[in-house]
């Protein structure tokens, strides 16, 4: 009788899979470098978010106490000061000239001012409620803009404005910055912004966030 070798059979032996590993190593190094560039980035608009806000929140302590920087000692909101009169007082171009002077030193136009510093910074710092101080944010620096007017060379009474630039200035910087962080979620990275997320009133609106 005749003994037949089966080509197929498997011996029990193999050789190590090089490939196989190095694809699976490969597919780990990625996932890892994906890993650490997303928390890289989250941290990074997170500094942002709090740098941010301090701006606006210490534009608000300092107009409302006078503590020496923008605004001097005991010519505070609190000593009875006004945080618009002299901004808008002394708008000198743009088509809103009249407009501001006539808001300056306002009642209203003082606590709503205030009040947008203060709640923008704190819905920054806290990482909570991104997308409103955004739109408020937003708002506030493009008044801030047109108060300002980049685009005139030449305030009303023929003096240098002073601008630099004719239309990208530091408000709207802050405009795409605000906007920035709402759309990517900084507040949920060193911020209170997942916790804020699952209250009912902000999940049932999201504009809430």
């Amino acid at each position: 009788m005749a003994v037949h070798e089966h080509p197929h059979r498997n011996s029990g032996f193999h050789l190590p899979n090089f490939r196989r590993n190095r694809t699976a190593s490969g597919s780990g190094s990625a996932v890892s470098a994906r890993t650490g560039t997303q928390t890289a980035r989250a941290y990074t608009f997170a500094s942002l978010r709090l740098l941010t806000g301090f701006v606006f929140l210490w534009a608000f302590l300092d107009k409302t106490f006078g503590l020496g920087y923008a605004t001097q000692s005991g010519k505070g909101w609190i000593d009875g000061g006004s945080p618009t009169k002299g901004f808008l007082g002394g708008v000198a171009a743009g088509p809103m000239e009249s407009t501001f002077h006539s808001w300056a030193g306002d009642t209203w136009a003082d606590w709503l001012f205030m009040l947008g510093l203060l709640g923008i910074g704190v819905a920054l710092i806290a990482g909570v409620a991104l997308r409103l101080a955004a739109v408020a944010g937003t708002v506030m620096m493009a008044l801030m803009w047109v108060a300002e007017w980049p685009p005139a060379q030449h305030l009303f009474d023929g003096s240098p404005s002073m601008s630099t630039n004719p239309f990208a200035d530091y408000h709207l910087v802050y405009a795409v910055v605000l906007i920035a962080l709402a759309a990517a979620s900084a507040g949920d990275t060193l911020g209170l912004g997942r916790a804020w997320a699952k209250l009912p009133p902000v999940r049932r609106g999201s504009w809430l966030r």
